[in-house]
């Protein structure tokens, strides 16, 4: 079991929790994830290591409330425990001097996306990034980013913090004014398909973080496949990191759909539960 030694609010539907977890901050890299389990029957769901202190032995993890396991999840206080940690699962980010990056992060995606903008800053790379949100309380993680970036864009749907619009018109706003080498793209999937498309558009190489479900980790399960370059992937295992021109996007979404049925009749029986405790 793992405890937690720090929490923090980030607004009301993301925590940040830090998790004692020595081994794995030791080996762990840009891009890794680790599945958690709350519970000695309870489903199993990946996130994405946001930081780590090898010195402390810690991770740090940052978690939205979308479903019953991330609920349980923020619900913990801190000295209490996460049933299970196991990782660091998936293939690291390749990180290496290109040039000039453009990393574009919507909502909690950013998350996931701090360590790979710190990774390609180290390596020599000019790091501008995209952060993009509903509201202004929505963005997380804006110190942090600076910290390792030459330049952030905010972007806001209802224009409440740093410019109005979506990624995408951040991400042009910089395209249009100087070469980028490279983008990496982290988010909600349908941010991601987009992001994609205007980066074609320019024709500049671009990699997206694939956040679809999993549940074992080891791609014995396939309920993570996706179609990369026509042929069948499983992002636990051969991800969480594709080329995004070659990632079927518009198959991936249809399949998240799928399971949204039996997450809500989830949710609405941990609900009822909830209220009867």
């Amino acid at each position: 079991m793992n405890r937690v030694v720090e929490k923090e609010y980030f607004s009301d539907a993301v925590v940040k929790l830090v998790v004692e977890a020595p081994r794995i901050a030791k080996s762990r890299k840009a891009g890794h994830f680790v599945i958690v389990r709350v519970g000695q029957k309870g489903e199993r769901i990946p996130l994405t290591i946001s930081g780590a202190d090898i010195e402390k032995g810690t991770i740090t993890l940052i978690i939205q409330k979308v479903g019953v396991t991330s609920i349980k999840l923020c619900n913990l206080e801190e000295g209490e425990f996460i049933t299970d940690v196991v990782g660091p699962l998936g293939v690291p980010t390749h990180i290496e001097k290109v040039g000039t990056v453009l990393a574009c992060g919507g909502g909690v995606g950013v998350a996931p996306l701090l360590p790979i903008v710190e990774a390609l800053k180290k390596a020599g790379n000019k790091v501008i990034t995209v952060l993009a949100a509903r509201s202004k309380e929505l963005i997380i993680l804006e110190e942090q980013m600076r910290m390792h970036s030459d330049e952030v864009v905010i972007m806001t749907d209802d224009g409440s913090y740093g410019k109005k619009g979506l990624v995408t018109n951040g991400m042009e706003e910089v395209i249009k004014r100087e070469k980028v080498d490279l983008s990496v793209t982290v988010g909600p999937a349908v941010m991601m398909k987009y992001c994609t498309l205007l980066t074609k558009k320019y024709d500049i190489p671009t990699v997206a973080s694939l956040n679809t479900l999993m549940v074992d980790g080891t791609g014995m399960c396939g309920a993570c496949r996706v179609t990369v370059g026509g042929k069948t992937k499983f992002v636990c295992v051969d991800g969480p990191e594709f080329d995004a021109f070659e990632v079927d996007f518009d198959e991936m979404l249809m399949r998240l759909d799928s399971y949204k049925p039996s997450e809500t009749e989830a949710y609405e029986t941990f609900q009822k539960k909830y209220r009867k405790a």
